[in-house]
């Protein structure tokens, strides 16, 4: 049996381009794209990070209206999607909460375009989830990534994911996606 996986989504703290920190906004996009493809691979929880509260506002509202009979009749898709959508103003807060669901406290993961020294490939966090009973939550950060001091405090950091090109500056849907099928798709390389 897998491991269960976690997706969070860390809107603080950020790096803006300049690499000050910053909190990016929640975006319509992020919240909709992220949580279907996290209810096809079989993710628990899509936990949505967030530290400013009229931002979290917006997203209850936002599911309010797809969960809504309007919302419902336009596309049932998406409110099956918001199922497993979880919001937490910290990424101590989604911590804790993994672990008050799961009994276990959870490896922490984050996701850079960067590599550090605690670094860890898709092929060993993927058979970590075939034999290791603790759950996995994964950080993907917004804006620029996630500031250093929260990449190196947790358990791994997940390769990037690399193409054939120079250019690396994946939106975090698509490195969202990349990154599920990879951890959680099925094996077609078998």
């Amino acid at each position: 049996m897998k491991s269960s996986l976690y997706v969070g989504l860390v809107h603080y703290p950020v790096y803006d381009k300049n690499f000050s920190v910053i909190t990016t906004a929640i975006t319509n996009y992020d919240l909709h794209d992220i949580s279907r493809a996290a209810k096809t691979y079989g993710i628990k929880k899509y936990i949505i990070i967030h530290n400013i509260p009229g931002q979290l506002d917006m997203i209850r509202k936002i599911m309010q209206f797809w969960e809504s009979p309007v919302g419902k009749a336009y596309n049932a898709y998406r409110t099956h999607a918001f199922d497993i959508v979880d919001i937490q103003d910290s990424i101590a807060a989604a911590i804790e909460s993994v672990t008050n669901r799961e009994g276990l406290r959870p490896y922490v993961v984050t996701t850079d375009a960067r590599t550090y020294a605690n670094t860890i490939s898709y092929k060993e966090l993927r058979k970590r989830r075939e034999t290791d009973c603790r759950p996995i939550l994964l950080l993907l950060g917004t804006g620029y990534g996630m500031t250093q001091e929260i990449m190196e405090a947790f358990d791994f950091i997940l390769e990037p994911i690399r193409g054939y090109t120079t250019y690396n500056h994946l939106s975090v849907r698509s490195a969202a996606a990349i990154i599920l099928d990879r951890l959680a798709g099925a094996a077609w390389w078998e």
